[in-house]
């Protein structure tokens, strides 16, 4: 985690509650998807400046709201309940962006354009099941 960190400084109420809150919000939001591992509670604590006793707690928050399941050899990883989307979509959203982002594509102009090629493989036709009649 330390090349690239998932969570920025904490300063909320107390620390451990912070990092409750910043990891829940990339699991609930799709950032974090089924099955990815959460980095070690000593990298957490390490990375954000606090004790390991209180990353610990965090970790224990989520594992108590069913967003991440703790095993010894596999560490701590989203809950498949928990995510938004599956791992393996998560993962060529993140390599659809970069590579987006490092030929200087509009934001937009990808949406739209995934939304026109998700909308000819819906069964729905191509309004989409929001706007159909």
């Amino acid at each position: 985690m330390t090349a690239n960190p998932l969570l920025a400084s904490v300063d909320e109420s107390t620390p451990a509650v912070g990092i409750y809150r910043q990891l829940r919000a990339l699991i609930v939001s799709g950032q974090l998807g089924a099955n990815e591992r959460l980095p070690t509670v000593r990298q957490t604590a390490v990375d954000l400046g606090v004790a390991q006793g209180t990353a610990a707690k965090a970790y224990k928050l989520l594992e108590q709201d069913g967003l991440v399941v703790t095993r010894t050899a596999a560490g701590t990883r989203v809950a498949e309940s928990a995510a938004l989307l599956p791992l393996a979509v998560i993962r060529q959203i993140r390599e659809l962006a970069e590579e987006a982002t490092s030929n200087d594509a509009d934001i937009d102009d990808v949406i739209n354009v995934l939304r026109l090629i998700w909308q000819a493989k819906s069964p729905h036709g191509p309004k989409g099941p929001e706007t159909a009649e």
